[in-house]
C-alpha cells in the first residue's frame, strides 16, 4: 500500500488564529461572536447538527477547523428557494454539500416506498425536513445562492451515486450524481485526506478546475479528457481475465517487475460501459458493477472513467486508509459531544441512540451484497488506538448528561474486526477478492481477538464504569475462530440479547448474500448458550433475516419458515430486501444477473428476483408465519406451491388451518422464556438500518 500525506503534516491555515469554537456556527450572529467576518468553508446537510464524530458534517467541519479553516453549518435548509443556503454569506473557498448520514432515499422510503413517519436525524423525528435526492437538491441551491463558488459532493448519498446506477424509487438507471447536481467535484469514501489536501489547495489559489490528481474524488471531464500523455486508456469489456475480470487475489510479483506493474496500473484508466449503455443493456449493467467493485482496492485500484453523453466521470482510485495516529487525531478533536444549542430540548433519535457508545474502527472486508459499508468505507480495516478509545469513554463519563455507567456500544460497522487485517501487506495489496471471509475465511486473514478482548476488559474496568454493551453487529463466523472472545463477549457485553444476521438459512440466498453457511450460526449458537450457562446468565441470541433478496425464491422462505419454528423464533420486526444504489445485490435486482461471476461472452448467469408488492409481501410473511393476518396469503401460496402438508394444527404444520374471527383470538400463546431457549417474539426496539 503506498504512503501518504499525513492529514497532520499541513501548515494551518491564518485564520487558525480565532481558535477553536465551542459549536460551528449555524448563524451569522455566531459568526460575529467568534469575531468572523465571513466562512471559508459552509457545509450544508440534511441532518440536525450534532457535534459528535458519529456525524459526518461534525466531524468533517471539526477537521477542517483543527487545519485553520473558519467552517460554518447549515443545517437542514429550506431548500425551496435558495435564500436559506445565503444564511452564512458566501464562503471563501467552496460549499461542502452532503444529503446527511444516510443516502435521503432511504431515509424518507420504506423498502414499500412508503414515506416514512419519522426522521431519526431531525429534532422530535419530524419527517419531510429534508428532500428527495438530497444532495442534488442541495447542490443546486448552492449554485443559485453564489454562483460563482465552488460545490463539493461528499457523504454517502455522493459517494454511492458517483456512476451511473440504478434508482429503487424510480425504477430507472440514474446518471452519476455529479451530472445532476451540477458540483465541481465529489469525496468519495472516508474522505479526509482529499478533503484536508483540496481546502489547503483551493486556500492557495489553485482553482478547483485544475486539482484532478486526488484519490478518492470524482468530477466531470470532456469526452477522451486525460491527465497526460504518460495515461493509456483500456475498455473494461476487452479487458481479459485474470487481470480485469476474476475475483481471486493474486501474489505479488517479485522485484522490478512488480514496481513496473504498479506503475503502469497508476497510469491506466478503465472505460466502462456508458451511461446510454447501462441504461439499456443488462449484460453491460452487470458487467459495469462487476468491474467497479473489482477495482476498489486502494492497493492496485485502476481509475474508471464512464460516458455520460458527451461528457466523461472520471473517478480517480480510492483513498489510502487512515492510519491508527490519524483516526485518533479525527476522533480526538474538541466535540462538543451535544446536539446544536438551537435545539433547545428537542430529542434527535440518532443521538439519543448513539450518545454512549464508541466507534472503534472503520470499514467492513465482509463484501455482503445487499450492504453499502464496504463501498463507502472500503474492506481495510481502520483502527483507533487503545488510548484514544479508552479516553472517548472517560469524556462519555465526565461531559455526556445522563450517564448512567453504562456504554451502550463499543465497535463499528461491525463489532469484532478491530484490528483484524491480511497476514501479509504486499499480499493486502494485490488482493482483488471481494470478500476476506466469503466462501470461507481467507487462509490469509488474521483471526486474532486478542486486542479486542483486552480493549473490553480495560473498557469495563474504568472507574464510572458499570457495563459496556456490544450494540455492532457480530461477524460470528469470525468470532468463533476465537472461542476467548465469544466467553468474554457472552460473560461480560451482552444486555440479556445478542442481535446477528445470519440473514437466511438455505444455500441460495445466502450465496447471493455472500454470507456463510448455517454452520457457523450453529457453532456459534452452541458457544454462546454454553458460556451463558457457565456465567450463569440467561440470554438470548435475536436472529435477523431478509425476505425477498436476488436469490431467494419462495421455497427458500418455507424453508426458513419451518427452521424459525423448529428453534422457537416468533420475529417482531423483520426486514425486506431493499435495492440500494451501487450494492451488488441491487445489480442483481434490477439486471436479474450475476455481478459476482463474469458475465461477457454469453456466461452471464440468471438470478431469482422477487418482483411486485404481492410476491415480496409474501416472502416476508414467511418470517412471520405465527402472525394470523398472514394465514391467508401462505395457505393459498402454500397450496399453489404443493405444499398443502404444512396447512394444519399439529406441531409438524407451518400454520393452521383455521382462522381466528379477530387479532384477540390469535392461536397459541407465545412461549415463557426456558433454559436454553429464546423467548419468542421479543427483540430490541429500534430500526435495524443497512
Amino acid at each position: 500500500m503506498q504512503s501518504a500525506k499525513s492529514l497532520t503534516s499541513y501548515r494551518s491555515y491564518w485564520a487558525k488564529r480565532f481558535g477553536v469554537a465551542p459549536f460551528l456556527p449555524m448563524s451569522r450572529a455566531e459568526m460575529e461572536a467568534l469575531g468572523w467576518d465571513s466562512c471559508d468553508v459552509v457545509l450544508v446537510t440534511g441532518d440536525a447538527y450534532i457535534d459528535h464524530p458519529s456525524f459526518g458534517m461534525a466531524l468533517v467541519g471539526r477537521l477542517l477547523e483543527a487545519q485553520g479553516f473558519r467552517v460554518g453549518i447549515i443545517s437542514q435548509p429550506d431548500w425551496k428557494s435558495a435564500e436559506a443556503f445565503r444564511a452564512l454569506g458566501r464562503p471563501n473557498l467552496y460549499f461542502g454539500v452532503t444529503a446527511g448520514n444516510m443516502d435521503s432515499m432511504v431515509n424518507r422510503y420504506t423498502s414499500d416506498r412508503k414515506i416514512r413517519s419519522d426522521d431519526a436525524y431531525t429534532p422530535n423525528g419530524e419527517p419531510h425536513r429534508r428532500p428527495d435526492r438530497a444532495a442534488t437538491v442541495y447542490a443546486q441551491r448552492c449554485r443559485e445562492a453564489y454562483k460563482e463558488v465552488p460545490v463539493v459532493l461528499g457523504g454517502i448519498e455522493a459517494s454511492l451515486r458517483r456512476i451511473a446506477h440504478y434508482d429503487y424509487w424510480s425504477d430507472t438507471m440514474r446518471r452519476s450524481v455529479l451530472a445532476d447536481a451540477k458540483a465541481d467535484i465529489l469525496l468519495f469514501g472516508n474522505a479526509e485526506r482529499a478533503l484536508v489536501e483540496l481546502t489547503h489547495r483551493l486556500a492557495a489559489g489553485e482553482a478547483i478546475a485544475e486539482i484532478r490528481d486526488l484519490r478518492g474524488t470524482a468530477f466531470m471531464v470532456p469526452r477522451g479528457w486525460q491527465p497526460s500523455e504518460a495515461w493509456t486508456e483500456l475498455d473494461s469489456l476487452a479487458v481479459a481475465a485474470p487481470t480485469g475480470d476474476s475475483p481471486v487475489h493474486f501474489m505479488p510479483q517479485a522485484g522490478h517487475d512488480r514496481a513496473a506493474r504498479a506503475e503502469q496500473r497508476a497510469h491506466t484508466v478503465l472505460r466502462l460501459p456508458s451511461f446510454e449503455q447501462v441504461e439499456k443493456n443488462a449484460v453491460l449493467d452487470t458487467h459495469a458493477s462487476r468491474v467497479f467493485h473489482l477495482e476498489s482496492n486502494p492497493g492496485n485500484a485502476r481509475a474508471l472513467v464512464q460516458g455520460h453523453g458527451e461528457r466523461d466521470v472520471w473517478l480517480n482510485p480510492p483513498p489510502i486508509p487512515l492510519t491508527t495516529a490519524e483516526m485518533d487525531h479525527v476522533y480526538g478533536l474538541p466535540y462538543a459531544r451535544a446536539p446544536h444549542p438551537s435545539y433547545g430540548e428537542a430529542k434527535i433519535p440518532a443521538w439519543e441512540m448513539i450518545r454512549f457508545s464508541v466507534n472503534i474502527m472503520r470499514g467492513c472486508f465482509g463484501g455482503c451484497t445487499f450492504c453499502s459499508i464496504t463501498e463507502h468505507e472500503g474492506r481495510i480495516i481502520q483502527n483507533r488506538s487503545e488510548e484514544s478509545i479508552l479516553h472517548e469513554i472517560e469524556e462519555i463519563r465526565d461531559k455526556t448528561p445522563g450517564f448512567t455507567g453504562i456504554v451502550s456500544d463499543l465497535g463499528g460497522p461491525t463489532a469484532n474486526m478491530y484490528r483484524l487485517a491480511c497476514k501479509d501487506p504486499k499480499i493486502e495489496a494485490a488482493c482483488r477478492r471481494l470478500s476476506c471471509v466469503f466462501p470461507d475465511i481467507c487462509e490469509s486473514m488474521a483471526t486474532d481477538h486478542g486486542p479486542l478482548i483486552q480493549l473490553y476488559r480495560k473498557a469495563r474496568a474504568i472507574p464510572g464504569v458499570k457495563k459496556v454493551l456490544i450494540g455492532s453487529g457480530v461477524r460470528y463466523d469470525l468470532a468463533v475462530k476465537s472461542p476467548e472472545y465469544v466467553r468474554e463477549l457472552v460473560s461480560h457485553h451482552v444486555g440479556g440479547y445478542l442481535k446477528i444476521a445470519p440473514e437466511h438459512t438455505e444455500e441460495g440466498p445466502l450465496e447471493h448474500m455472500m454470507k456463510p453457511r448455517m454452520t457457523a450460526y450453529d457453532r456459534f449458537k452452541q458457544m454462546f448458550e454454553k458460556y451463558s450457562r457457565e456465567a450463569g446468565k440467561e440470554q438470548y441470541l435475536i436472529p435477523y433475516f431478509i425476505a425477498a433478496h436476488p436469490g431467494t425464491t419462495d421455497e427458500d422462505m418455507v424453508n426458513l419458515a419451518l427452521w424459525l419454528k423448529r428453534n422457537g423464533f416468533r420475529l417482531d420486526q423483520v426486514q425486506t430486501f431493499l435495492p440500494t444504489p451501487l450494492a451488488l445485490a441491487t445489480t442483481m435486482w434490477h439486471t436479474e444477473l450475476n455481478p459476482l461471476k463474469p458475465v461477457l461472452g454469453g456466461r452471464a448467469r440468471r438470478v431469482p428476483v422477487t418482483r411486485g408488492e404481492r410476491a415480496r409481501r409474501l416472502q416476508k410473511a414467511f418470517l412471520r408465519y405465527h402472525d394470523p393476518d398472514n394465514w391467508p396469503l401462505l395457505r393459498e401460496a402454500l397450496k399453489t406451491m404443493g405444499r398443502a402438508d404444512l396447512i394444519g394444527n399439529g406441531k409438524q404444520h407451518l400454520i393452521p388451518a383455521f382462522q381466528p374471527a379477530g387479532r384477540a383470538e390469535v392461536g397459541a400463546p407465545r412461549a415463557r422464556p426456558v433454559a436454553g431457549k429464546p423467548r419468542r417474539g421479543v427483540k430490541p426496539p429500534g430500526r435495524r438500518i443497512k
